[in-house]
């Protein structure tokens, strides 16, 4: 009983609010970061050196290594921050969703990502063409399973009928190639269009076109 009441006790407690070092530990942190990935998703990791980015994260260099112990650490670093932001819209598929709403939303918030955070897409992009020398253990693990559990849904809508026959992976696969698209090609979306996913009416109007060919490609007939 005492047991039950000292648990309960702690399971009340208020969380701890950061300490002021622990706020300026974090916002230096992700100073260094947001600058590394500018740099990164230009140059990639060889054309990136820890001067820069310690210049533009206004830090000295000692104290991005204290960090971030090399360049490398740095990278990878990064690479995880990003991978966490662009596997979030994925997270969120649930089974209880009804399908067509489920992929709708996937599909918006992909978009969301590319419109809000195109360094990171493109960044993502390069390190694949490089082959993902850093990020296959990643790649190979956390990411392998999540798409595994996503795609045994969308295998489950379709084994009862709720979406016409497709591999998942294939869907998967086009669903990111369509919505990266708008960041990793930007620079010629904008040359052909004269608009990015930055102006509104042009990110509507992205959504609603994605959305509408896919639906009509997997709604049951």
């Amino acid at each position: 009983m005492d047991h039950e009441l000292k648990v309960n006790s702690i399971d009340r407690l208020p969380a701890k609010t950061p300490t002021r070092r622990a706020r300026a530990v974090a916002a230096k942190r992700s100073a260094i970061l947001t600058a590394a990935l500018e740099f990164f998703s230009q140059y990639g990791i060889h054309g990136t050196t820890l001067d820069k980015v310690a210049e533009r994260a206004n830090v000295s260099k000692s104290n991005l290594l204290y960090y971030f112990p090399s360049k490398e650490d740095l990278y990878i670093a990064v690479l995880k921050d990003l991978l966490d932001v662009w596997l979030t819209p994925l997270r969120a598929l649930r089974c209880d969703q009804p399908p067509l709403d489920a992929i709708r939303e996937y599909i918006r918030l992909k978009l969301e990502v590319s419109r809000d955070h195109p360094q990171a897409s493109r960044l993502f992009c390069l390190e694949m063409l490089q082959g993902a020398p850093l990020l296959k253990a990643e790649l190979a693990g956390d990411l392998r399973q999540l798409v595994e559990e996503k795609a045994a849904i969308i295998e489950s809508w379709v084994a009862n009928g709720k979406l016409s026959p497709v591999q998942p992976h294939h869907l998967i696969f086009m669903l990111w190639a369509t919505t990266q698209h708008y960041a990793d090609f930007a620079t010629q979306v904008q040359a052909i269009t004269g608009q990015s996913l930055k102006d509104e009416s042009f990110f509507h109007q992205t959504v609603e076109n994605v959305q509408r060919m896919v639906i009509e490609g997997i709604r049951v007939r």
